[in-house]
């Protein structure tokens, strides 16, 4: 079975897309976003897939790529267009090359115009394809900067993006409007650039009058990108706050193991957020845990020590998820969910104080 999910970065309005084959197990990930690496990988492992290529439609203006990132922290390769000029791709992409997860593959199709090396990845099916910023919904990307070149993409999209079967659906690298898809069929009609009888002359003349101002991240972003999201510290590609083995979760927390806490429990403030009656209850409670029922919690904060990491606690790892939570926008960064509550505590063995069987 095909797995699919958008993801999308609220900063850049950038649409990332993860493509897997649930029954090989492998995935690939098409324009990551550098500051969403933990969200996306986390979304990864939940799934039980294995990231094998991240994919990037060009080299982008607007965001800084996940790509390196992924490939330091994963083992995925870097696919990109060869024409693009990007350094420290893997894979450097022709036009009609094929990216395998498993036993599915998109398909490049070179479509440039709003960059040399935009290419837009056609699932093996022509059920859907990503168009990155060639061809966005009743729109397209611009062709007023790096390499931009009106003839080029009303070539690319009339002639490559406008064969596909009219069902197949597009995704675009973008939608400023919350819009998220669209088809062949739809903008070959509706889109006011490109569709109906529009000639390129048309088409010139409606992108030679924009009038958009300069992208803000251009200066930063295509350096970047143009070595795949490299950065000169590399030391970024360490995951996690450093204080412990943590896990992000695609709900947007860090979580830790009951067996760390149970070794180094000394050096951290436990805080578990049951009621009174919990932590006395049956399933006990961790040794030096301090009682902030969820309910108090946000006004009691200031009790806690800002210079010492914090593991929330509760009875399955829900409440206390959303303690942490808590903590956070209270101001404590180095703070963690205690995977799985005492339920996860006790079905390892650990000890509990006042627990009785």
């Amino acid at each position: 079975m095909l797995i699919f999910r958008q993801l999308f970065d609220p900063q850049s309005s950038t649409y990332s897309y993860l493509l897997g084959d649930s029954a090989a197990g492998e995935a690939i990930l098409i324009d990551p976003v550098f500051e969403q690496a933990a969200r996306d990988a986390a979304l990864i492992r939940e799934l039980g897939l294995r990231l094998v290529a991240t994919l990037d439609t060009h080299v982008h203006a607007d965001h800084v790529t996940a790509a390196w990132l992924h490939k330091m922290r994963l083992g995925s390769k870097i696919a990109v267009s060869a024409a693009s000029g990007a350094v420290g791709a893997d894979l450097r992409l022709a036009d009609g090359d094929r990216v395998a997860f498993g036993g599915r593959y998109v398909t490049a199709l070179a479509t440039p115009g709003h960059t040399d090396g935009c290419m837009t990845f056609v699932l093996d099916d022509e059920s859907c394809a990503f168009t990155g910023d060639a061809l966005l919904i009743r729109g397209c990307g611009r062709t007023d900067f790096q390499q931009g070149s009106a003839h080029k993409l009303y070539l690319s999209i009339k002639t490559r993006i406008f064969t596909l079967p009219g069902e197949c659906l597009l995704w675009p690298g973008h939608d400023y409007r919350g819009l998220t898809v669209t088809s062949v069929a739809e903008e070959k009609v509706h889109n006011p650039r490109l569709g109906g009888n529009i000639s390129e002359a048309d088409f010139a003349g409606y992108m030679s009058h924009l009038g958009l101002p300069h992208p803000k991240q251009i200066d930063v972003a295509v350096p970047a990108n143009l070595v795949c999201g490299r950065p000169a510290d590399e030391a970024l590609a360490s995951e996690g706050p450093g204080w412990a083995p943590l896990t992000f979760t695609f709900a947007g927390f860090w979580e830790i193991e009951p067996g760390w806490v149970e070794e180094h429990g000394g050096g951290l403030q436990i805080v578990d957020v049951r009621e009174t009656g919990e932590f006395d209850g049956p399933l006990g409670h961790i040794a030096g845990a301090r009682l902030l029922p969820l309910g108090e919690l946000a006004s009691r904060a200031g009790e806690l020590a800002s210079d010492r990491p914090i593991v929330t606690v509760c009875r399955s790892g829900a409440r206390s998820a959303q303690a942490a939570a808590i903590l956070r926008k209270a101001g404590f960064e180095n703070v963690a969910n205690l995977a799985g509550g005492m339920l996860r505590w006790h079905a390892q063995g650990l000890p509990a104080q006042g627990a009785r069987d």
